[in-house]
């Protein structure tokens, strides 16, 4: 038999089992009040066993159809995130469609949804055949006085068809907020480290968050309020129907009295009709909406065009946007080394995204023969170890893999990790330099063995030496890649010369197409490049002659929780060993580690596994849950469920006492007054149990909202607080889980599971109260049986916790692996690996289901004992009836197996809401976790320092030490000097000198361990955090934008008039082109800054700068990956607009620093050297002269300033 078969089966033998409920209950009445004979007691006793055989046959029906579309919802489920990760893996268009946090909710709210719909599936074809059997045995029950009660049922289809789809307006809007939200949530966690800490804009930011938040809890409002409403017109429906049948029954003939058996009989009936006429219009809704949803998600693949040439192309970044290339044509033959030279955005990266097929094709064509690999201008690292960084899921070859990485400098930087090459790189390459990370890219590329590189200024991040290194061994003419076909941005002019081709770009238009000796004698736009740039390199050139590529030097360093006595690499662009790999690898032994001890595997993990709690919710959790709804609200509402309840029996008790009416006033004219009297009562009785469940929902709604509110406040809140070195460990996805599936859950599940799980407990209470109230002899099974129930729920409630928690942490790595796979599509798309990636978002999706099919399974397992406890109560319930039929009456009777037939599916829901309270309150639990990490100092303290504050900018550093953590070694070790007012201090040093360390400890990103720092005069331990860091300015390496308005990523609390903006734009060399913009100022950069070249995202970041007229500015190797003409912009700007600021500068580039007022040399955490440029160089002694005749600068280069290096 088929799957589709057999759920088919299981669905028709369940409705079977179903229907015969409300056979049993009249079959029970009917044989009560027989006369007891031979014949009738084995009526009676096949009776009282087919009652439990028939439940338990439904039980085993029921949990075969659960399993079986649970592993069809699973599968779904699985496919569809799948297809969402294909679906932006395609090209850039679609990869535009959606933000990563859109992508995020896409994955974890609606991906889930499909999970629900699957189980519900038959009940396309099993609700109405259920209406249609229940009309046909309530005809035969009362006649036609049924089409009163279904005239009511068919009115209030349509009311809650329209409930139903106001329902769905307002979750998907719901769902935009919720997309916003995270958008910015990603936005915040890919900036925090770059900016927000360092420019105190964490209160922006926030509010911008919290904003959008508010939105979206008013639509959970609403939604919330809808269903209130809906489970009022659902909880009145049962009595007003049967109001409605039961008045015309007895109205229409006075002989129609109403009597036990037609009584409950019919309201099992109309108790059976309820579940399809809710559902059937819900669910047409709900598939709408579903098949609308699959279409948008497993749309088609489009095939990556494959190439060689390029013919009339004109491209855009997008559709409706201006072309950022016209009419380029070009023909490049294999095994050619072509140069593409330029101005900052003259579409050098747009050219190259062109040919990778990112950009959307307004005409023309483009054609590459064979494999290409990519190095982009950002390089895009994985969080996984360096060697699988480099390999990228190729075979092993290690002669070929020593050969890649000698080519690309990286033995020097291995000798370094902790683990070697099996050292974990955390998440976009934290750990690793900015040059260190271009070296990685580009040895990827390179052991590729790809027929086509396309190579996006890959150089720009490199010193001089390293660069000419890179040059000579791996691109250029006799280097690795000799034979290949290469194109290479650059703005490195003495590369130039090597080359077979060079193209210019002006204006997105080529220019010129040649040789360097053509374009050179040309005497057009290349040879004003060349013009421009060329002078002062060439003094530069001569001084490098006769130096290897990279020396290296003995070096013994004097820390002694690193490695002694290593061979250090000269160059700057080492391995800037930052200082949570020193917490890693070192703490849980900060004792001295030789060489051999840094390949130990203990170094080689930097991201710490996530933890999980194990054991029971503490009570803590629920307690805190409860706090944040409001006491009096949970105290109100659950005393208007309890009072509800009390009707819900009231009205029972009433309608049993009215069929005793039928005995009573046999043969005898029915009373009208009676008759009107039990009516409206019953119809009373019917009315209050709707209006008190929908306040007990609704004070429910409103205490879960301000839960809600309440958690995700104190969540966002503490994680903007945290310490740096949490995110330096803790991957994004973690965060971002927490505040999406855990929110969600927070949001939309628990106060479902809450409300449901205090209306089984109370429906189970009052269950067992009716029935000893009929068989007062069924208390004593009553105690034995609650021992049982209480161990198997136990038991469960064990097992499906702790499985929903796996669930929870096995979900974060989903999303972590969707992040880095999104943020590295052009890379994945360029070397042809988007099976590989998604087969891995496949096998985490797959981890993830391993805890999701035990927990469903675990279901059913309770389920069936539940069920099969359930059935023991009805088979006492109907053997207490028998034993006491001669104490009974008939309404009575009924009423209590009525009951009993129902507390089956009670019990179940009851456990079952038990164990999903306690599983969806460990979404509490993790909030919890993150909302209570220890926070940095306070942003704002009593003592504030004056508005102006500081005036001068005299910095002052005594005897400052610093270390990471308290159990480990120093590594700034007394630090002490002067900082005069206006002073260009370069900062410099070997690689984990504590350049870095030194800024960090500026804006408290660490803390002193001894000493103090003083900027005019004013100790800076006792300011507050956004006191201190909104008065201080940094330009870091990565220019980080946010998605949103140019304007606000230039000022987020809009503090500045837009003539200050234009002002700085102009100062930033950005005024020409912003004004180009259609929308100007409200130009809305994409997420990530995507839209703007990585130039152009530095000057931003300039402007940025200047806007916030500090007197003290750090330059933490701003310009180490720009190319040569941005980084002219930047630095003629800060000459002249920073000259009355005191400006730090940590040197990539030592040109850079040789007009600064005094160079401070730092290593091993101290001040080594300390003096102006031309005493150090003319000290022949001394670390600065080893340095700079390393990088080919000779004494007497430093009268004038000059910023030409050979790695543009």
């Amino acid at each position: 038999m088929s799957a589709d078969a057999q759920r088919f089966n299981d669905v028709t033998n369940f409705i079977h089992l179903l229907w015969s409920c409300p056979l049993q209950i009249a079959l029970a009445i009917a044989f009560l009040w027989i006369e007891l004979g031979p014949s009738v007691l084995a009526g009676l006793l096949v009776m009282v066993l087919m009652v439990p055989i028939n439940g338990w046959l439904a039980t085993k029906s029921r949990g075969f159809q659960v399993i079986r579309f649970a592993s069809s919802s699973i599968a779904l489920v699985k496919e569809l995130q799948k297809g969402i990760l294909m679906k932006h893996f395609v090209s850039n268009d679609s990869r535009k469609e959606s933000t990563a946090g859109e992508i995020v909710n896409l994955m974890s709210a609606d991906a889930q949804r499909f999970n629900d719909v699957t189980n519900f599936i038959h009940l396309l074809w099993s609700c109405p055949l259920q209406i249609a059997l229940a009309i046909a045995f309530l005809w035969i029950e009362l006649g036609p006085s049924v089409l009163a009660g279904l005239l009511v049922m068919v009115l209030m289809v349509p009311i809650n068809g329209w409930l139903a789809t106001k329902s769905r307006g307002f979750q998907m809007e719901n769902m935009k907020f919720k997309d916003k939200r995270m958008k910015i949530v990603n936005d915040i966690l890919n900036g925090i480290k770059v900016i927000l800490k360092y420019y105190a804009w964490e209160s922006s930011f926030e509010a911008q968050v919290q904003e959008i938040r508010e939105q979206e809890l008013k639509e959970v409002w609403k939604f919330a309020y809808l269903s209130s409403v809906s489970t009022f017109i659902f909880s009145c429906a049962p009595a007003i129907v049967s109001l409605a049948t039961f008045a015309v029954f007895v109205s229409v003939s006075p002989n129609n009295i109403l009597n036990a058996e037609k009584a409950f009989t019919s309201i099992s009936l109309f108790n059976i009709l309820r579940f399809p006429l809710a559902m059937l219009p819900q669910l047409i809704s709900i598939m709408v909406q579903v098949l609308e949803l699959i279409h948008a998600m497993l749309s088609s693949l489009p095939e990556l065009g494959a190439a060689v040439s390029m013919t009339d192309g004109t491209y855009a970044w997008e559709r409706d946007t201006e072309p950022v290339l016209k009419n380029v044509s070009l023909d490049i033959k294999p095994g050619r080394l072509v140069a593409v030279v330029g101005a900052v955005g003259s579409g050098k990266t747009s050219l190259i995204s062109a040919l990778l097929g990112e950009l959307h094709s307004l005409k023309g064509c483009i054609n590459i023969k064979g494999s290409v690999a990519f190095v982009p201008q950002q390089a895009w690292i994985q969080n996984a170890t360096l060697k699988d960084n480099v390999l990228f899921g190729s075979d092993v070859n290690e002669e070929r893999y020593r050969s890649v990485v000698e080519g690309c400098a990286l033995g020097p930087d291995l000798d370094l990790l902790p683990g070697r090459d099996q050292t974990e790189i955390g998440e976009k390459g934290i750990n690793l330099s900015g040059g260190q990370k271009q070296r990685v890219s580009l040895a990827r590329a390179v052991y590729s063995s790809a027929d086509v590189y396309l190579l996006d200024d890959p150089l720009s991040a490199v010193d001089s030496h390293v660069g000419k290194h890179l040059f000579e061994r791996v691109i250029g003419p006799k280097g690795l890649l000799k034979d290949k076909t290469r194109i290479l941005v650059t703005h490195g002019i003495s590369f130039l010369p090597y080359v077979d081709e060079i193209v210019v770009l002006v204006n997105g238009v080529v220019s010129e197409v040649g040789s360097y000796d053509g374009l050179r004698a040309s005497k057009g736009a290349f040879s004003e490049f060349l013009e421009t740039y060329g002078k002062d390199e060439s003094s530069n050139a001569n001084a490098n002659k006769g130096l290897s590529p990279i020396q290296h030097v003995h070096f013994l360093m004097t820390t002694t929780d690193f490695i002694a006595g290593v061979h250090f690499c000269m160059h700057q662009d080492c391995f800037i060993y930052i200082f949570f790999v020193f917490s890693v690898s070192l703490r849980k032994n900060s004792s001295v580690r030789s060489k051999k001890d840094s390949g130990d595997k203990k170094g080689q993990r930097l991201i710490e596994k996530e933890a999980m709690e194990t054991g029971r919710v503490k009570f803590s959790v629920y307690l805190q849950y409860l706090r944040s709804m409001g006491w009096c609200l949970v105290t109100w509402s659950f005393l208007f469920y309890f009072i509800q309840n009390v009707a819900i029996i009231g009205q029972n008790l009433w309608l049993s006492d009215w069929t005793d009416d039928s005995v009573e006033y046999f043969n005898i004219t029915y009373p009208n007054h009676i008759r009107d009297t039990r009516i409206g009562v019953f119809g009373a009785l019917g009315v209050a149990q709707g209006f008190l469940v929908f306040l007990g929902t609704i004070l429910l709604a409103d205490g879960s909202i301000s839960a809600s509110r309440t958690l995700h406040t104190s969540l966002l809140s503490n994680i903007l607080k945290v310490p740096m070195v949490f995110f330096d460990t803790t991957p994004s996805g973690r965060i971002v889980n927490r505040f999406a599936k855990d929110i969600f859950t927070v949001d939309e599940m628990i106060p479902m599971s809450f409300r449901s799980w205090i209306l089984c407990l109370l429906g189970v209470l009052g269950t067992l109260f009716v029935i000893c109230l009929a068989t007062p002899i069924f208390t004593a099974v009553v105690v034995p049986m609650a021992v049982i129930y209480y161990f198997v729920q136990r038991f469960y409630v064990a097992t499906s916790r702790q499985l929903r928690r796996l669930d929870s942490v096995s979900r974060s790595p989903i999303y972590s692996h969707f992040g880095e796979t999104v943020s590295g599509l052009s890379v994945i798309r360029a070397y042809g690996h988007q099976q590989r990636f998604l087969k891995q978002n496949e096998d985490t999706i797959d981890q993830n289901l391993k805890s999701v099919y035990p927990w469903i399974v675990s279901n059913r397992w309770l389920a069936m004992r539940l069920e099969s406890l359930g059935n023991l109560v009805v088979f006492f319930s109907a053997l207490f009836a028998v034993i006491s039929r001669g104490s009974l009456n008939s309404g009575l009777v009924g009423l209590s197996i009525s009951y009993a037939l129902n507390v089956t599916q009670t019990l179940n829901w009851l456990v079952r809401m038990t164990s999903e309270l306690e599983t969806n309150i460990v979404a509490v639990e993790r909030v919890r976790e993150y909302a209570e990490i220890t926070n940095e100092a306070p942003w704002i303290t009593a003592n504030r320092p004056p508005d102006d504050w500081p005036t001068g900018g005299n910095i002052h550093f005594e005897n400052y030490k610093v270390r990471y953590r308290p159990e480990l070694e120093l590594i700034l070790h007394g630090i002490t000097c002067d900082i005069q007012s206006t002073e260009k201090i370069g900062i410099v040093g070997r690689t984990g000198a504590g350049k870095s360390s030194l800024t960090n400890c500026l804006f408290r990103i660490i803390e002193a361990s001894e000493g103090q720092i003083l900027v005019d005069g004013i100790d800076i331990s006792t300011l507050g955090l956004h006191d201190l860091r909104s008065r201080l300015t940094i330009i870091p390496q990565d220019p980080v934008l946010f998605s949103g308005t140019l304007r606000m990523n230039l000022d987020p609390f809009e503090k500045s008039s837009d003539e200050e903006i234009w002002t700085v734009l102009e100062l930033a060399h950005l005024k020409d082109y912003v004004r180009g913009l259609p929308t100007g100022l409200q130009h809305e950069v994409s997420e990530g800054g995507e839209n703007l070249s990585v130039g152009q995202r530095q000057l931003v970041c300039l402007a940025r700068a200047l806007l916030r007229k500090s007197r003290i500015l750090i330059l933490d190797e701003a310009t180490a990956a720009v190319d040569l003409e941005t980084d002219d912009l930047i630095q003629n700007t800060i000459r002249t607009e920073f000259s009355h600021c005191t400006v730090l500068t940590i040197a990539h580039r030592l040109n850079t620093i040789l007009d600064s007022s005094r160079v401070m040399v730092l290593d091993s955490g101290k001040i080594v050297e300390f003096d102006s440029p031309s005493v150090l160089l003319n000290n022949k002694q001394g670390h600065f002269y080893a340095m700079a005749k390393d990088a080919g600068i000779r004494g007497g280069e430093t009268s004038k300033p000059t910023n030409i290096s050979t790695d543009l």
